[in-house]
C-alpha cells in the first residue's frame, strides 16, 4: 500500500503541472490519455527534484513535503483553471489513412498483439532480473539510489570520485525517483526501480500512440505503437532499469507537444495554447536532469527554435504563435529552473565528468581523421543492425519516407522541421563525444552507441508516422481538389 501511496501521489502531482498548463478545450479520447501518459512522467520527474532537494536541505519528514508540494500545486492548477477561459471549439487531428477494412482490421489486430505481447516479455524479463539487466543498472542509477536512501548524512559519497566506474556526474532523476518512493515502503526493495521502468516503458509507448492519434488519427497511431512495440530492443532496454528509455520519453514528449502547440495554435482562434509550449520546454528539462545527453538535447531544442524564428521571418498567421519571439522567451523560462537546478547538482554535488580530457589530447584527437571514419563506420553499422530486428527496419523506414507522397510536398511545417533539425544537432553532438572520449573510442561505441540511438528512436517513429500520414492526406485532398475546381 505504501508503494501505491507514492506513486499515486507521484502521479497526481504530475498530472495538475501538465492540466495547470494545458488549455481548457474540448480534448478528444487520445488527447485525454496523452495528458495522462505525460502525467506519469512528468510526476515521477517531479518526485525526483522533491526527493533530492529534502536530502540537500537534511529534511526527514518526506511524506509531509509530499502533502505540501500537492496542495501547492493544486492551488497553481486551480489558480490557473480559474484565470483561463474554456475554448468552445475542438481542435480535430488531421484526417486519418483510410485503408481497406479487412487491412485496417488486420493492423488494429497486429497492434494488440505486439502490445500484448510486449508487455509480457517485459514483466518476464523484470522478474528474472530484478536487480536490472545490465551493469549500469546496478553500479550506476541503482547505486545512487541506495546511496541517497541509505547514505543518511553521508548520502554525498555517493557522487564521490571514488567510485569512478559510477558516473557520479550523471543527473539523478531516476536514483532519486527510485529512492523517494523507497522511503515511503522503508527499505530499498528491488522491485521500485523495475516498477519505475516499467512506468516509464509504458508511458513511452503509450503517449507514442495517444500523440499520433491525437494528430494523425488511430490507424496511424496503431501502426506507430506497432513499430515500437516489435523493436526487440526497446523491450529489453525496457526492463533494464537504465536511463534512456526515461530519456527517451522525455525526448519523445517534448516534440509530441511541440506539434500539438502548433496544430492548437493554427485551430483554435479563442484561446492561447502557450501552455503546451511552456510543457514542451518543461519535458527538455526533465530529460536534462535525468541524463547529460537530455543536456545536449535541450540546448539542440534550444537552437531549433532560434533557427524557426529565423527560416520564417513573416510566417502565415496560422504559424506566426510558433515562431514569435513571445513563445521563445516563455521556453526559456520554462528551461530555466532545470538549468539552475543542474547548475547547482554539477558545481556543489557531482565531480566533474569523465568525457573530456586535458586540451593537448583533446586538440590531438580532433586531429585524427582516422577517429571520424571509426565513428561513421560505427554509425552506419549500427544504424543497419539497429533494435536487433531480423530486416534492418531503420533502412525500411528511410525507404518508405523517400517513396511517400510527402518527397514532393512543398508545404512546410515548421514543427516537423524543427524537430528534424533537434534530433540532427543531437545525433550531431553524440559524435562529437565520440570524438574526444579519453576512453577507447572502440569500447565506447560498441557499449553506448545503441542506446544513444534508441533514445531517440521513439522520436523518429512519431516524426516519420507524422511525416508520411500527412503526406498521404494531402495526396488524397490534392485529387479532390481539383475534381471540386474542375466542377466550378
Amino acid at each position: 500500500m505504501n508503494i501505491v501511496l507514492a506513486l499515486g501521489l507521484s502521479f497526481l502531482s504530475g498530472y495538475l503541472i501538465v492540466s495547470a498548463a494545458w488549455p481548457r478545450d474540448n480534448a478528444n479520447q487520445p488527447e485525454r490519455w496523452m495528458k495522462l501518459f505525460i502525467s506519469a512522467g512528468f510526476g515521477i520527474g517531479i518526485f525526483s527534484i522533491a526527493y533530492f532537494v529534502d536530502r540537500w536541505l537534511g529534511i526527514v519528514h518526506i511524506l509531509a513535503t509530499d502533502l505540501c508540494l500537492v496542495t501547492l500545486l493544486l492551488a497553481v492548477y486551480l489558480l490557473a483553471r480559474a484565470r483561463r477561459k474554456p475554448s468552445n471549439s475542438i481542435a480535430d487531428p488531421v484526417p486519418d489513412l483510410k485503408p481497406p477494412h479487412w487491412l485496417r482490421r488486420l493492423l488494429m489486430a497486429s497492434f494488440g498483439i505486439s502490445i500484448l505481447a510486449a508487455l509480457y516479455a517485459t514483466v518476464l524479463r523484470a522478474l528474472a532480473h530484478p536487480h536490472g539487466d545490465g551493469w549500469d543498472a546496478f553500479a550506476i542509477w541503482n547505486l545512487h539510489a541506495r546511496f541517497l536512501f541509505l547514505g543518511g548524512s553521508h548520502w554525498r559519497d555517493g557522487f564521490s570520485t571514488l567510485v569512478p566506474w559510477s558516473h557520479s556526474d550523471y543527473p539523478p532523476l531516476v536514483p532519486a525517483a527510485i529512492a523517494h518512493v523507497w522511503s515511503y515502503i522503508g527499505h530499498d526493495d528491488p522491485i521500485v526501480p523495475a516498477i519505475i521502468s516499467l512506468i516509464f516503458t509504458c508511458a513511452t509507448l503509450g503517449l507514442l500512440v495517444s500523440a499520433v492519434a491525437t494528430l494523425r488519427g488511430i490507424t496511424t497511431a496503431a501502426m506507430a505503437g506497432t513499430a515500437l512495440a516489435s523493436t526487440p530492443f526497446f523491450i529489453e532496454q525496457g526492463s533494464s532499469q537504465y536511463a534512456d528509455i526515461p530519456l527517451s520519453f522525455f525526448f519523445l514528449a517534448a516534440v509530441a507537444l511541440l506539434h500539438l502547440f502548433q496544430q492548437r495554435s493554427a485551430q483554435v482562434a479563442d484561446g492561447s495554447p502557450t501552455g503546451l509550449f511552456v510543457l514542451a520546454g518543461a519535458a527538455t528539462g526533465l530529460a536534462a536532469w535525468t541524463k547529460n545527453e537530455g543536456l545536449l538535447f535541450l540546448f539542440a531544442f534550444l537552437a531549433s527554435q532560434i533557427a524557426s524564428v529565423a527560416w520564417r521571418r513573416h510566417p502565415p498567421a496560422s504559424e506566426s504563435r510558433l515562431n514569435s519571439g513571445r513563445e521563445l522567451v516563455i521556453f526559456l523560462l520554462a528551461i530555466a529552473p532545470f538549468l539552475l537546478l543542474i547548475l547547482w547538482f554539477k558545481h556543489f554535488i557531482a565531480p566533474s565528468g569523465d568525457l573530456f580530457s586535458g586540451p593537448e589530447a583533446m586538440l590531438h584527437k580532433i586531429l585524427t581523421p582516422a577517429r571520424y571514419w571509426a565513428i561513421l563506420r560505427w554509425y552506419g553499422k549500427d544504424f543497419l543492425r539497429f533494435g536487433n530486428w531480423v530486416v534492418p527496419t531503420t533502412i525500411l523506414f528511410v525507404a518508405i519516407g523517400l517513396l511517400s507522397p510527402s518527397a514532393g510536398i512543398r508545404r512546410q511545417n515548421t514543427a516537423l522541421r524543427s524537430s528534424v533539425l533537434t534530433l540532427t544537432m543531437t545525433l550531431c553532438g553524440y559524435f562529437a563525444v565520440y570524438v574526444i572520449t579519453p576512453n577507447d573510442l572502440y569500447w565506447h561505441l560498441r557499449f553506448s552507441l545503441n542506446r544513444l540511438f534508441l533514445q531517440v528512436w521513439p522520436t523518429v517513429i512519431f516524426l516519420f508516422f507524422l511525416f508520411v500520414s500527412q503526406a498521404s492526406s494531402e495526396s488524397q485532398a490534392e485529387p479532390n481538389s481539383r475534381q471540386n475546381q474542375a466542377n466550378l
